[in-house]
């Protein structure tokens, strides 16, 4: 059996499971299942690995997708240039020893969605919140070149605020 799942808190939200589930058995996939890990510690992470051998990868969503990076073995360039993961590769060894490898495919779905609907005149862009998933889009609008500017819900010389737009 190969398990993966999701690792974040909260997850009430999260249609993860679901959505895996459905696709498990749409693709004929009886050896995998996907189960959610809510956890309000992000220490957990080495234990839910240890104590879920069958475990092969983790989605990772809020609000560990930037303080979950020490946590991990290695990083793939995309991540590190990013700081922030949502995927983690898990490799078992013999002996029960295992590393955890962190990606970052937030970026390559924004990039895939936003690229055929860019226009010429499409050179600023607004980026709600500062988060891991903020991250990467602004990591694709450098790589595009479109100017962006970050909006969040506190005061910031560096930002601006929700309460600013109208």
């Amino acid at each position: 059996m190969k398990k993966f799942g999701l690792f974040g808190f909260p997850l009430g939200h999260s249609f993860s499971k679901k959505f895996f589930t459905e696709k498990f058995e749409r693709e004929g996939l009886a050896d995998c299942v996907y189960e959610n890990f809510e956890t309000q510690n992000i220490y957990d992470l080495k234990k839910i690995v240890m104590d879920n051998p069958d475990l092969v990868g983790l989605n990772v969503t809020i609000p560990y997708k930037q303080d979950i990076i020490p946590l991990l073995d290695n990083l793939d360039d995309i991540s590190q240039r990013i700081g922030a993961v949502n995927c983690i590769r898990i490799q078992r060894f013999e002996g029960g020893r295992f590393e955890l490898h962190g990606y970052n495919t937030d970026a390559w779905g924004f990039e895939l969605a936003i690229r055929p609907i860019l226009r010429p005149h499409h050179r600023r862009a607004l980026i709600l919140g500062t988060g891991g998933s903020a991250k990467a889009v602004s990591y694709v609008f450098r790589k595009l070149n479109i100017e962006h500017f970050f909006v969040t819900r506190e005061e910031s010389r560096f930002h601006y605020c929700y309460a600013d737009l109208n």
